[in-house]
């Protein structure tokens, strides 16, 4: 199995595709195989990268509190381990954030990227929604703490979809009978890099093209975050979906796969 030392930890990650390099980056809680979907489409046109961040799956996992510029690095270091100068990214929820510091401490780095569901800085709401999580994750069997995720990204029409549910449903499943679950103190230093993570007075810096995208309906991270970076970031481009939560890239898959491969083969 592939794994680099990067940052002083043992980082995990998965290769698929040719072409030139794309760096995905996942959220909180979710190991990289989540991309799997989305990988299978833009790695017929790109090399995909796909790691699992500090903190969970098969990556090391160590004790105390994380930051997004720590998790940069670890991302710079695996960039560098494999030859790569210059590499597009995609980041979603937390791994938007990892994605904003990757490109304000590493630049050279970042030939673009595409922030999903992101933020430059958490308000109260987000910080307790973060706190409470955490509070939760080690009082609650596995799937009961996949339905309260489920609860907080998925937008009402999601699950008034017959279809939907019944994903919702097998996720929760998956959950229950997962043999790698994330520890308890990985998803605490996690959380603690979603929390402190505040880059409002640094985007301004980034002169990467940047696509920010995310839905209407999000009520984890609400639009006005996903408004305040693009605001930020010079000549970003900026897409919402309608009716759509924080998982906006399963809701509308269809047209979000297609969507980001034509906007990185255009930057």
């Amino acid at each position: 199995m592939p794994f680099v030392e990067s940052n002083g930890i043992r980082l995990y990650y998965e290769e698929c595709g040719t072409g030139e390099p794309l760096l995905l980056l996942m959220g909180i809680t979710a190991r990289g195989a989540v991309w799997q979907k989305h990988a299978e489409h833009w790695a017929e046109e790109f090399r995909c990268i796909i790691p699992d961040n500090r903190g969970v799956g098969l990556s090391d996992k160590p004790t105390g509190a994380y930051s997004t510029e720590q998790m940069a690095d670890d991302y710079a270091g695996l960039l560098g381990a494999l030859g790569i100068e210059s590499a597009r990214v995609v980041g979603c929820s937390m791994g938007s954030t990892i994605a904003q510091q990757l490109a304000l401490r590493h630049p050279r780095l970042v030939r673009s990227m595409v922030l999903m569901c992101t933020w430059a800085r958490c308000d109260r709401y987000a910080r307790d929604v973060f706190r409470h999580m955490t509070d939760i994750k080690s009082r609650l069997r596995p799937e009961e703490f996949a339905t309260y995720i489920q609860l907080l990204i998925f937008a009402k029409p999601y699950w008034d979809s017959d279809a939907g549910f019944a994903e919702l449903q097998q996720g929760r499943a998956g959950a229950a009978t997962d043999l790698m679950p994330q520890p308890v103190h990985g998803f605490e230093g996690q959380a603690a890099a979603c929390i402190n993570h505040d880059t409002p007075n640094q985007l301004q810096s980034i002169g990467c093209p940047c696509l920010v995208i995310g839905g209407r309906s999000d009520i984890f991270t609400p639009v006005w975050m996903a408004e305040e970076v693009a605001a930020r970031i010079p000549h970003c481009d900026l897409h919402l979906y309608e009716g759509a939560g924080h998982a906006f890239h399963w809701e509308r898959i269809e047209d979000f796969n297609p969507r980001v491969r034509a906007w990185l083969r255009a930057h």
